[in-house]
């Protein structure tokens, strides 16, 4: 019995495997580089020195300042150094077309020497969540495919719906969040978007453009499911007399989706 339980776990995974491999397959050109150590489920720093944030994945938080590791955090960055032990540590990189973030990591997408995308396969394995940020959206459609595919199948994070609504939140971060679209306004300050509860979805001026206006308009009365990072502006005495205590920034048109 228990090697065939063992022997079925190997199957699953390597189905996980070849269907990552499906949904973002290996562009020509990649640089190779070395990992010198997994840091989390997204992160890993390079011989060379630099620390590359995955592009596309959003892992569970390792626990810092006293908090304990977010649920599957731990789980994330095993897996993820075991595909990257598979690979002998060495990986193919494709940068972003934004190279680096604010904290002045890489941003880059990682392939195994099996060719599958890395992000894809923490994605199909339900380790992580999908996430767009502009400019680096060039395999927005194949990560989304992944990330669908564990969901379905309701592994990892996906056990338990990680989905909360509007007025469940309760401190800044990364969430999900589900809620009914109340007002939708445009201002030199963006695109608004209110949903029942206290939270505001925003897009900025500069990323207008990237999403259809008209769609948005006519989500008034429907009930969404949103994706970012939560900010609270109440912080420093930065809330005025009337607005959502909470603010999501909305990164790309694939953080917004009508709700399932």
């Amino acid at each position: 019995m228990k090697k065939a339980s063992l022997a079925g776990a190997f199957f699953v995974s390597a189905i996980w495997l070849s269907g990552a491999q499906a949904f973002c397959p290996s562009p020509s050109g990649l640089s190779h580089v070395e990992v010198q150590r997994v840091v989390d489920g997204d992160t890993v720093r390079l011989r060379d020195g630099r620390s590359v944030r995955m592009i596309g994945l959003n892992t569970p938080e390792l626990g810092k300042q006293g908090r304990s590791d977010e649920a599957f955090a731990v789980a994330a960055r095993k897996r993820l150094q075991a595909l990257v032990d598979d690979s002998g540590g060495k990986l193919g990189l494709r940068l972003g077309k934004q190279a680096k973030d604010h904290y002045g990591r890489t941003l880059a997408h990682l392939y195994g020497a099996s060719g599958a995308n890395l992000e894809a396969q923490m994605l199909a394995d339900g380790l992580g969540f999908q996430v767009a940020v502009a400019p680096n959206v060039d395999l927005v459609a194949c990560q989304q495919a992944a990330e669908n595919d564990a969901r379905q199948a309701a592994r990892g994070v996906w056990r338990q719906s990680p989905v909360l609504k509007a007025e469940q939140i309760q401190r800044s971060g990364f969430a999900l969040i589900s809620g009914r679209v109340s007002k939708v306004q445009r201002n030199r300050g963006g695109i608004w978007i209110e949903l029942q509860g206290s939270l505001v979805l925003r897009v900025a001026p500069n990323l207008v453009g990237q999403f259809d206006n008209a769609r948005l308009q006519a989500l008034k009365g429907r009930q969404v499911e949103a994706r970012g990072w939560v900010v609270d502006r109440s912080r420093n005495g930065g809330l005025k007399a009337g607005q959502s205590r909470w603010l999501m920034p909305l990164t790309d048109p694939a953080m917004l989706q009508t709700s399932r």
